[in-house]
């Protein structure tokens, strides 16, 4: 019995010295592995160290500082349009018989553009100047008519005068009678009767004439009115007679035309889009993040074929859309040389400005923070200096800090791979 629990306990301390010795050698598996990992990472630290000490001119940008003017600007793309353009509409429900000149030709005022149908504008024309015609005989004839009318009515007024001279002489007789017992009194009262029925006969032919006069003046007149209105009507359809010959209104291009021979074009339809080319504005459009920053009167410069052309904005348009804000730049030198239609350009918005300050080309060296670290060259040898950076844009940077001068070279391209050096020899 002794034999066998002293077995036990010495097997039982077996198997705790194993566990142990296992985990001993699994803490130092790892170890191990760290050491090596360890060691690579310095050999790759220094190795590229070693590796990246020098670097060959042709490699690298280099600019100079220089002290002058710097504009913040915000960049946007933009589109050279005619400031004014003048759209032809179709004069009459027509069709196109013929298109002279295809879009982008340059014309003259006066121009034949293009021929329109005439044959039913024409007999329109016909018609209505059978109507006028018919409307004028019509006016004279009724013209006659009411000078009769107030003929006959003057003279029956005239003869309803004598009449009533006629019946006073007979009142006056018919006094002169009952004076002196020659006429009954019943006989003087039927005289003075028919004098006043007659008198009151002779208003009313009075009344009726001043009546007829003045109806009649007002039916002539609308009569001519009438007449007047065809007249107008003749000459509208006179005058878009021979607008069925599509001629240019003013100098210009034509930028855009209907050119479907044979389609049948409904009154006011447009037909032709032509621009002066003596004056240009410049669409321009950019993202809505920068919309709180745009307003009516912001300075612009607007770049075309390395042509800086200055203007300001005149209207912000207020639609968004696909995430653009689009505005209106109105150029100082609207008629400039290089100015086309359709000619893509870039817009800078200027936010701010100063002058008198260090200044250097923009590159890819001052993308990221404000603060940065950059490098100057030094006779063959490039060194890294922090600076600060000011107001920027697409072609210069303001440097504002204080260790810089005027003539210094700076390194304005990419530098990631020499970043973790503080200095380097340069290859020329």
């Amino acid at each position: 019995m002794k034999v066998s629990t002293n077995y036990n306990l010495r097997s039982n301390m077996d198997r705790e010295i194993n566990k142990h010795e296992r985990s001993a050698g699994k803490l130092w598996q790892v170890l191990k592995w760290i050491l090596i990992v360890a060691v690579l990472g310095a050999i790759f630290y220094w190795g590229r160290n070693a590796l990246k000490k020098t670097g060959a001119m042709d490699d690298f940008y280099i600019a100079v500082v220089e002290k002058g003017d710097i504009q913040n600007t915000l960049t946007a793309s933009g589109i050279v349009q005619p400031s004014f353009e003048r759209e032809i509409n179709a004069p009459v429900n027509t069709e196109i018989n013929q298109v002279v000149l295809p879009k982008g030709t340059v014309v003259e005022k006066g121009q034949l553009i293009m021929n329109l149908d005439q044959e039913f504008t024409q007999l329109e024309y016909e018609r209505l100047y059978d109507e006028l015609e018919l409307k004028e005989n019509n006016l004279d004839k009724l013209k006659l008519q009411y000078d009769k009318e107030l003929k006959d009515l003057d003279y029956e007024d005239q003869i309803k005068a004598l009449n009533l001279s006629q019946l006073r002489a007979q009142v006056k007789d018919q006094e002169r009678l009952v004076e002196v017992g020659g006429a009954t009194a019943e006989e003087l009262e039927q005289a003075r009767l028919r004098l006043q029925v007659a008198e009151i006969e002779k208003l009313m032919l009075e009344n009726n004439l001043e009546y007829t006069r003045k109806a009649n003046v007002k039916e002539k007149r609308n009569l001519e009115l009438e007449f007047t209105i065809q007249q107008k009507r003749l000459q509208e359809l006179r005058r878009k007679l021979t607008e069925t010959e599509v001629r240019a209104p003013l100098d210009g291009v034509i930028t855009w035309i209907l050119e479907d021979v044979g389609r049948t074009v409904s009154q006011g339809e447009p037909l032709v889009r032509i621009a002066d080319l003596d004056s240009y504005v410049v669409e321009a459009s950019t993202s809505d993040r920068n919309s709180e920053k745009i307003n009516v009167g912001m300075p612009v410069n607007v770049r075309i074929n390395n042509n800086i052309l200055e203007g300001t904005i005149s209207n912000v348009l207020p639609a968004v859309e696909n995430n653009t804000v689009k505005f209106i730049v109105e150029l100082d030198k609207k008629d400039d040389e290089s100015l086309r239609p359709n000619m893509r350009a870039e817009v800078f918005l200027i936010t701010d400005q100063k002058s008198d300050v260090f200044k250097i080309k923009n590159g890819a060296a001052f993308n990221g923070a404000t603060n940065l670290d950059v490098f100057t060259i030094e006779g063959d040898e490039a060194r890294k200096i922090r600076i600060t950076k000011g107001l920027s844009n697409a072609d210069y940077v303001e440097i504002a800090s204080p260790n810089v001068r005027v003539g210094q070279r700076i390194i304005i391209s990419d530098t990631e791979e020499y970043e973790h050096l503080e200095q380097f020899k340069i290859n020329k």
